[in-house]
């Protein structure tokens, strides 16, 4: 059996064909996911799984270089957004337009996936990032200046 909190084969399969850069939708349950989007529904009921679940199991697979949200998230469901820092702490972050979301990110997404969170603007983009220490760590390999922080830990 495998280690690990993720479960989840397709969505195990999914993290494992993420490349530097690639996005990730993790969604509401009330988000038009395209017809022709790789999608994995984990959605049960309402609130199963929630978007803190579903996001802390990824956290733990997952590297985010980058975690996008609307930009009415901090006014309109602060906890959220609390809960994806908290989780997310090491990634840049960026507000887009909830309408950038749903549209042109949604075409853009190599998987969406579809919790049954009931979370207002509760649809968080993750863009894979890399091991920055074990990328860099061949003898004469030097890691620029923006990966500084991240070769500290």
């Amino acid at each position: 059996m495998k280690r690990g909190k993720l479960l989840n084969a397709e969505l195990n399969h999914a993290i494992a064909t993420m490349g530097h850069g690639d996005l990730m939708i993790v969604c509401d349950a009330g988000f038009p996911i395209p017809s022709d989007a790789w999608r994995i529904d984990l959605s049960i009921t309402r609130d199963v799984p929630d978007l803190e679940t579903v996001l802390s199991a990824i956290g733990d697979e997952f590297i985010a270089e980058k975690v996008s949200y609307a930009d009415t998230l901090p006014q309109y469901n602060p906890v959220l957004l609390e809960t994806v820092r908290k989780l997310f702490s090491d990634a840049e972050e960026e507000a887009i337009t909830h309408e950038t979301i749903l549209g042109e990110m949604a075409a853009k997404a190599k998987v969406i996936v579809r919790t049954g969170a009931y979370d207002p603007w509760g649809n968080i983009l993750l863009y894979s990032g890399v091991d920055v220490p074990l990328w860099f760590d061949k003898p004469g390999v030097v890691a620029p200046d923006y990966y500084a922080d991240k070769l500290k830990d």
